[in-house]
């Protein structure tokens, strides 16, 4: 994401210093792409956000993958899986994406459920 700062200084590097875009890319450790995006549009802000995350090979599991933290979570802290025995558990029954979903999924998962239940406690 390019701050204003930024993008003004992009632009007084070009139009009042007349540097070069490939001189300015330098300079501040940006893309000669981005210096041109900059140059070209009369934006002062500009970002990308994301509004849905694609989960193509999670998205199937997720029911599972909820029962199996939703399991783990109810038994004492000694006798917990680890997420890395999770998603050996989840691989066994034929999930072939990677951990790091699971371990972001299952972060999610458990702060959403502790905001739950702290709510739940101070009504």
């Amino acid at each position: 994401m390019l701050i204003v700062e930024t993008i003004a200084r992009i632009r007084r590097e070009h139009f009042i210093k007349g540097k070069t875009i490939k001189e300015i890319a330098r300079d501040l450790k940006v893309s000669r792409n981005t210096v041109r995006k900059v140059l070209r549009s009369g934006k002062t802000l500009f970002e990308y956000e994301r509004s849905i995350q694609p989960r193509p090979k999670l998205g199937r599991w997720a029911a599972e993958l909820d029962e199996l933290l939703a399991a783990n979570a109810a038994k004492s802290a000694r006798e917990q899986l680890t997420l890395i025995r999770i998603f050996e558990e989840l691989r066994g029954r034929g999930y072939d994406g990677g951990y790091d979903a699971v371990r972001r999924y299952a972060r999610r998962w458990s702060k959403e459920r502790g905001q739950s239940t702290a709510a739940a406690m101070f009504r």
